[in-house]
């Protein structure tokens, strides 16, 4: 199985990549600077994350050559508009500290004032011609905003960034996006978000089916996990902060789940979402401001 997917523009994108959602700004810089040692070469953050500094920071210390790391970054609700858009790529890359950022997508849907999204996406497609993003994409858009995103646009996102673990897996969204040349990029993929409630009956990583699978091949429920993206086509971006749970993510290309394991893994979906119902998202509950640096 390749290491590698290629996204609608023919751009190509590592099928494992690292996060920092939640990582503090302080710590960001060594978890980043461990996952690129380990060989991860796809860095996820956002401009809401706060960190992108420290992702800079990193890759500017690692020694890689620029076109070595894949850098993807996100545009917050708060900078959307089409002038507002283009000042958010001038802060994430100053931050980032580059000249061109690989991937930049919206990291929402804003329902109630979808304009202010189109406009925003217009603003990616400006910046995509003009050299400063290798692709452009989405992150948290359901059918109904897909669908109205296309047919006021001209290019198609080249991802749709959204929640899929195995207990809640989207597919009729996957599915949607898979038919128009939409990479699904997975955030929380090993379901990390299902072990937040403190409930450890009900987590991903104590699942019976996943464990008894872990077992068989010797590895771990969250090597499972992301081998099961990497399986269905999903680009997955785990996060750590701790250097062996970062590498355990990534060695994850020397073995390779049955049919009868993946179809076990797929039968675990609940439909039940962790993450924020895209619907609730609005300024007025989710803005913030951005800062300069």
């Amino acid at each position: 199985m390749t290491s590698h997917l290629t996204l609608n523009n023919g751009v190509e994108i590592p099928a494992i990549g690292f996060g920092v959602f939640q990582t503090p700004p302080d710590e960001t810089q060594v978890a980043v600077a461990s996952a690129l040692e380990t060989g991860y070469r796809l860095i996820d953050t956002a401009a809401a994350y706060a960190n992108e500094r420290g992702v800079g920071d990193a890759l500017k210390a690692s020694g890689l050559d620029r076109d070595e790391v894949f850098l993807e970054s996100k545009v917050w609700i708060s900078d959307y508009g089409y002038d507002q858009t283009l000042h958010a790529y001038e802060k994430s890359a100053r931050k980032l500290q580059v000249d061109v950022i690989d991937l930049f997508i919206l990291h929402q849907a804003l329902p109630s004032e979808f304009d202010k999204t189109i406009a925003a996406y217009k603003a990616l497609e400006a910046l995509l011609a003009d050299g400063k993003v290798r692709a452009i994409g989405v992150s948290n858009f359901m059918i109904e905003h897909l669908e109205r995103l296309l047919s006021e646009t001209d290019i198609v996102p080249a991802v749709n960034q959204i929640e899929v673990h195995p207990y809640f897996q989207q597919r009729e969204l996957q599915a949607f996006g898979a038919e128009r040349g939409i990479l699904t990029q997975a955030w929380s993929p090993i379901g990390g978000i299902t072990s937040y409630r403190g409930d450890d009956s009900k987590s991903t990583f104590n699942d019976p089916v996943i464990v008894s699978i872990a077992e068989a091949h010797g590895k771990s429920a969250a090597q499972v996990m992301l081998r099961w993206h990497i399986q269905h086509g999903v680009q997955a971006i785990p996060k750590s902060v701790k250097p062996a749970r970062i590498a355990e993510n990534f060695d994850v290309f020397d073995f390779e789940l049955t049919a009868e394991e993946i179809a076990r893994i797929d039968d675990l979906d609940t439909g039940v979402r962790g993450g924020p119902e895209p619907e609730v998202i609005t300024l007025e509950a989710f803005g913030r401001d951005i800062p300069e640096e």
